[in-house]
């Protein structure tokens, strides 16, 4: 699996995914301040699913259609160190070797996972 950590995605986590062997591509690397519209293209482009603390995403896909075939993960606590959603993502991702974010938008919580397809 391949992911795109959007900018307000804690680079502490990015770190922490990519010592864990995932392939993690950072917005704050790439394309600094880029709308979330953009963000979606570069995922789409390569492939890669997207990693936000950015509730508007969830606007995009469902209201307005744009729709990343690798999916969309999005973290929702409100207190939280910047290590931790990596170890919450890691969990799911251990917690189910069938699991796939494939035209899913995944809402993650410390305490929780859900998925709906679109």
């Amino acid at each position: 699996m391949k992911f795109l950590a959007d900018e307000n995605f804690p680079y502490p986590s990015v770190h922490t995914l990519r010592a864990a062997g995932l392939d993690v591509v950072s917005i704050q690397e790439i394309a600094p301040s880029i709308t979330d519209t953009n963000v979606i293209a570069v995922a789409q482009q390569a492939g890669r699913t997207i990693l936000t603390f950015d509730r508007d995403f969830g606007e995009l896909v469902f209201r307005d259609g744009l729709r990343p075939l690798a999916g969309v993960v999005y973290f929702r606590a409100l207190d939280y160190r910047p290590a931790e959603p990596a170890q919450w993502l890691l969990a799911l991702l251990t917690s189910d070797s069938e699991l796939s974010f494939q035209r899913r938008f995944t809402t993650l919580t410390p305490e929780m996972s859900r998925q709906r397809e679109y």
